[in-house]
């Protein structure tokens, strides 16, 4: 049981040090709140997991069972409303250099329609 543990915690920490470097190394802020809210999510679990398997059957598993289902629920939620409170507040998406956005496209190509 302890190598399972130990399984469950390591991958647990590259998910969480896949999270920091997304976090670094991307360009924007919904960017760096994807990849640091689905990866974060999932390597705390499998730390959480392993440390449970690791506890046996005890009180102090039932307890990060409980903090486990709270991060399950919590951080999905929480990116979820951070994001969307970026949006409303009309934070810009990163585009490359001359490269034009969904809706600058549609916009461009109504035009061009409307010019023949």
């Amino acid at each position: 049981m302890t190598v399972l543990a130990i399984i469950f915690m390591v991958l647990g920490a590259l998910f969480l040090a896949v999270s920091a470097t997304g976090l670094i190394r991307l360009p924007d802020f919904y960017s760096r709140t994807h990849a640091v809210g689905k990866s974060e999510t999932l390597g705390a679990t499998l730390v959480l997991v392993g440390l449970a398997i690791y506890n046996g059957l005890e009180l102090s598993t039932v307890k990060i069972i409980f903090v486990l289902i709270f991060v399950l629920l919590a951080n999905p939620t929480a990116t979820h409303a951070i994001s969307r409170a970026a949006l409303r507040s009309n934070l810009e998406i990163w585009t490359q250099k001359g490269k034009k956005t969904g809706e600058e496209k549609s916009e461009n190509n109504g035009q061009a329609g409307d010019k023949k």
